[in-house]
């Protein structure tokens, strides 16, 4: 039980944010209104999605360094739930978006950004599944995912954040001024991150382990 105490963590706080997600007060937006609690599974989703891409890129490093093929079974689940929790942060921005721009899609440079970057990662899985030598496609997807890792930063954050966008953060604004959220809602939004954060962690690492224990067997 003591091991284990982060997984319990993560769904006690997952439990928190969705119920006082949906029932604590918020200041009001005569725009956005009820839609500004998205605040509290829409950001979270990109705070999960950065560091899941992140421990899978620290594993494609530690492959190319040791060549132990756990590394590159980590670096891919991590990856793969990287793409998760991209594909649920486009998603839930999609839902906000039908509420503050009148459509679920537009060229808003931070939304294409997103996008571009879920395909960089989609090509990642493409190219592992194009390559049937285990030592060759692990190399090569090691090698890949570091580069994926560094052009995601110009796609998601840098180039969006020189231009105007409706999203916040656009034209170096910073998202969080924007909303200037009050310490009761701080209460519900960062144990929304760790909790999503935590469960990421959780799922990547049974993958890992499964992967593992197919290579053995």
């Amino acid at each position: 039980m003591v091991k284990h105490w982060w997984k319990i963590l993560a769904f006690a706080l997952l439990l928190f944010s969705v119920f006082f997600g949906l029932t604590t007060g918020i200041p009001y937006d005569k725009m956005l209104e009820h839609s500004l609690r998205n605040v509290f599974y829409h950001a979270p989703m990109w705070f999960a999605m950065l560091l899941m891409y992140t421990i899978s890129f620290v594993y494609a490093i530690r492959f190319l360094s040791k060549q132990q093929q756990i590394d590159d079974n980590r670096s891919a689940s991590f990856a793969k739930m990287g793409v998760v929790f991209n594909v649920l942060g486009i998603l839930t921005g999609m839902i906000w978006a039908r509420v503050a721009w009148g459509s679920y899609w537009n060229n808003d440079p931070k939304l294409i950004g997103a996008a571009i970057c879920l395909l960089m990662y989609l090509a990642y899985f493409v190219l592992r599944q194009s390559i049937a030598e285990e030592e060759k496609r692990s190399r090569i997807a090691a090698v890949y995912n570091v580069f994926a890792y560094f052009l995601m930063f110009p796609s998601i954050y840098i180039v969006p954040g020189m231009l105007a966008s409706s999203h916040p953060g656009g034209a170096g604004e910073s998202a969080f001024m924007v909303f200037k959220m009050k310490p009761e809602l701080r209460l519900v939004f960062y144990p929304a991150c760790i909790g999503w954060i935590l469960l990421g962690v959780w799922i990547a690492q049974l993958r890992a382990r499964i992967e593992h224990l197919k290579n053995l067997s």
